[in-house]
């Protein structure tokens, strides 16, 4: 059965990497194919039952492992192909529509208003039945918008809407915010048109079903602790342990956690659920045996375990069901039945049950990292256990457990997040008591009215706690950060680990701590001398340009802010610069003050060390206060890395105006006589003022370039029809942001570019952007492609007029 499992979760595994789905008539004919081969198995072992070892192998096992796997790939393929027939048409983007449902999970606080996830029950149009909705104040921060009525889960609303297809940004080993809506079943996401534009109006204030019932108690039970602790910075924490609301811990919290290695502790574990099993295990027991009747009828180990059981069922369910309350639920469920049933079942058969019914009810669990570190803690852990002849001390167990687990997933902490944490056995030998054994459990009966002193209590260990925390956070090398590690190299430390665990007197343990050296010491290739490769990022409505040379980089404007606690910086481009192995920035170029341009720079120069800052910001802006070597953008200005030549084409010294466009910086690069244009937002004037100033030069090519970086997005304001004529360009860059507010970029304007012969590039339908010059030529490549998923959409990028 075992091999059945993992070789069915390798099947849905595939699935999910694949650019597109198998047809139906192909995977009809495939359940065909893997049932017979089942039942083949099934028969050959019963007439091989008691023959050899190799002949068993090949006859039964063989052909278990690939019916197992073309079952798995056919499920998931399967499920697949219905979630995708709830789609939103294209034709639907951005029209009012009028819908009618229910608000079906928490709602979440954001910087502008409220998110929440939306049932519809009814529609003017065509839009599918689990949608994800934002309802705003204004179209930016400082914006003072109309109200937004509250929403609480659970509640029916009409509301008149504009939709789209689900859509993120794709980056270099970026998050797939797609993947993410697919995995949650949300088809479309949008927002609510404002109260005097539509009939947003609560139809019924509860819509008593089931799932509804506990996000509204879910909800209840987050208010009650914010109105307890109204003004405890680590309220959040306590939530999150209670109810699973992981969005209610603070961004810089997450941040700390991570540098330490508790993140685990602050999201509903196994270890949570296990524990509180175990509670009420005992408890059901020892209230069981006071009867003098009730054992009678049903055994008190039975009585307990299914006490036991029960209370995981329902701190799993009132946590968010999330994959590792999940898969401990479904393993307590094994052990429950076992135990009912009088049968001892190994660990290893618990576990594989486990995965199987998680992979049966979400087969994109896989596209989840919780997946994958859940499942491979438990299973080193059952690793180290077994074959071992006696118990040792309780606490020499414990760590040989931290041991373990620490260096067994080790290698896919690199892969999913480029970091781990060097004090991380310190902070769990703290945190992992008391967070367990303490915190949680008060949390959990602090949910009950008149036990308010307990939660009082529970923040003033979690206050002592977080004080801890704090100073290994900002202990030198804390953390561990580097590129992502090449897949072999991941392998290879992961059957390091495995040979390294293996029981004590096993001959040269010690081999497999060399097998660690290449994920830990093998770096990037960058490029070779006179070559730079630039990705112009996917960062929305906005622009950030990475450019690398030989033993260079540069990183060009920073992207949008998004909210007061997420911007480009921290969400993009500094997990994109870990992954890539850029530990400094040799330059950073803010062109202007735009938001679009600037929102992401301060969480860069905090997260990453720059030799130099070069802007055109006025004197006041709060960059120029960084203690930062800076110097402003001017024209003529040029510098020599690697033999790629950067050069400065705006603004002129002593340029002075009030708009922020007509200063942004304009920065040209030549790689062995290959040539890109960044111009960020430059208009019209600018661009006649390039233009002549190029006729009035001794250089006249000095505005020429293979690649031009679309100035102001494709705006009218700019893009003149002298000006692309003078660049030349054979590709043209749009950044811009899917279905922005702005209609950038503009039908003209688009047409201009086409109509002069140049190639065009969108990141909103091509994702990040790679470019390589150098003597070879140009080329470039779009990630949206290279990463291409079923799942994603074909984002619809017609033009605005």
């Amino acid at each position: 059965m075992r091999v059945f499992v993992l070789a069915f979760a390798v099947g849905v595994w595939l699935v999910q990497q694949q650019a597109e789905l198998v047809a139906w008539p192909w995977l009809a004919a495939g359940v065909t194919v893997a049932l017979l081969t089942l039942l083949m198995v099934h028969i050959v072992n019963l007439l091989l039952e008691k023959s050899g070892l190799v002949r068993r192998w090949l006859v039964t096992i063989m052909p278990l492992l690939v019916a197992g796997f073309a079952l798995g790939f056919i499920w998931a393929s399967a499920f697949a192909h219905w979630r995708l027939a709830d789609v939103l048409p294209a034709a639907h983007e951005g029209l009012d529509i009028e819908i009618v449902g229910v608000v079906r999970a928490l709602p979440q606080k954001i910087g502008r208003g409220v998110r929440f996830e939306f049932d519809v029950e009814q529609a003017a149009a065509s839009v599918p039945q689990r949608i994800s909705l934002a309802w705003y104040r204004g179209w930016a921060e400082a914006e003072a918008g109309p109200a937004v009525l509250p929403v609480h889960a659970g509640e029916r609303w009409r509301f008149t809407v504009r939709l789209k297809r689900p859509h993120g940004n794709m980056n270099p080993h970026g998050f797939d915010y797609e993947a993410w809506l697919f995995e949650r079943d949300i088809r479309a996401t949008g927002y609510v048109r404002p109260p005097h534009q539509s009939n947003a109006t609560r139809l019924d204030p509860a819509v008593w079903r089931p799932g509804y019932a506990i996000e509204m108690l879910r909800e209840r039970i987050r208010e009650r602790f914010q109105s307890v602790l109204p003004d405890a910075p680590y309220v959040g924490i306590l939530i999150a342990l209670a109810i699973g609301d992981q969005q209610s811990i603070a961004p810089e919290l997450w941040q700390r956690f991570a540098h330490t290695g508790i993140t685990h502790l602050m999201s509903i574990s196994g270890l949570h659920v296990t524990m509180l099993a175990g509670l009420f295990y005992f408890l059901t027991g020892w209230l069981w045996r006071r009867s003098s009747v009730l054992p009678l009828h049903l055994p008190t180990q039975k009585a307990a375990a299914l006490g036991g059981f029960a209370a995981a069922l329902v701190y799993s369910l009132l946590a968010g069901f999330g994959v590792p309350a999940q898969r401990t639920l479904y393993m307590l469920a094994v052990v429950v039945l076992a135990r009912l049933l009088n049968r001892e079942v190994a660990a290893s058969r618990i576990l594989a049950l486990a995965l199987l019914v998680v992979l049966l009810f979400d087969p994109w669990a896989v596209l989840a990292a919780g997946f994958w570190l859940s499942f491979g803690a438990v299973s080193l852990l059952f690793y180290i256990a077994s074959g071992r002849l006696g118990t040792a001390h309780w606490l020499i167990e414990w760590g040989r457990a931290q041991w373990a687990v620490t260096l067994g997933m080790l290698p896919a902490l690199l892969a999913l997040f480029q970091q781990f944490s060097l004090v991380s056995p310190l902070a769990n030998a703290v945190a992992i008591p008391l967070v367990s054994f303490a915190i949680t459990p008060l949390a959990l009966a602090g949910v009950l009215p008149f036990l308010d002193p307990l939660l009082w209590l529970a923040n003033v260990i979690t206050t002592g706690l977080m004080s801890f925390i704090d100073w290994l956070a900002v202990l030198p090398m804390a953390t561990w950060q580097q590129a992502v590690p090449p897949a072999w190299a991941i392998m290879l430390a992961l059957g390091g680990g495995i040979w390294l665990l293996l029981p004590r007197g096993f001959p040269a343990r010690w081999l497999g701590l060399l097998a660690f050296l290449p994920l830990l010491t093998i770096t990037p290739q960058r490029p070779p001398i006179g070559v730079a490769e630039m990705v112009v990022l996917d960062v929305g409505q906005g622009l950030a340009v990475h450019v690398q040379t030989a033993t260079h980089d540069l990183l060009f404007d920073t992207g949008p802010a998004f909210s007061s606690e997420a911007d480009s910086g921290n969400r993009i481009i500094v997990p994109y610069l870990r992954a890539m192995g850029v530990r400094r920035l040799d330059e950073l170029i803010v062109s202007h003050a735009d938001n679009d341009h600037s929102g992401g720079a301060e969480s860069v120069l905090a997260s990453v060390p720059v030799n130099l800052l070069r802007t055109s910001l006025p004197d006041r802006h709060k960059l120029n206060q960084r203690l930062v070597p800076q110097i402003p953008c001017r024209a003529g200005d040029t510098w020599r890395w690697d033999d790629v030549r950067f050069t400065i084409l705006h603004p002129t010294a002593g340029f002075q105006t009030k708009k922020t466009n007509a200063v942004s910086c304009v920065l040209a690069i030549n790689a062995s006589g290959r040539r890109l244009l960044i111009t960020s937002d430059i208009e019209a004037a600018q661009e006649s003022a390039l233009v002549a100033r190029q006729a009035a030069s001794d250089n006249a090519s000095e505005l020429a370039a293979e690649v031009l970086i679309v100035p102001h997005h494709g705006s009218r304001t700019s893009s003149t029809p002298a000006f692309i004529a003078a660049v030349g360009a054979k590709e043209a860059i749009f950044p811009l942001g899917y279905r922005n507010r702005f209609g950038h970029p503009k039908a003209d304007v688009v047409a201009r570019y086409a109509a002069s012969g140049a190639r065009l590039h969108r990141t909103d339908a091509d994702g990040a952007i790679k470019v390589h010059l150098g003597s070879t030529g140009v080329h470039i490549d779009h990630v949206r492609a290279l990463r291409r998923r079923y799942w994603q959409s074909r984002p619809n990028t017609a033009a605005t007029e």
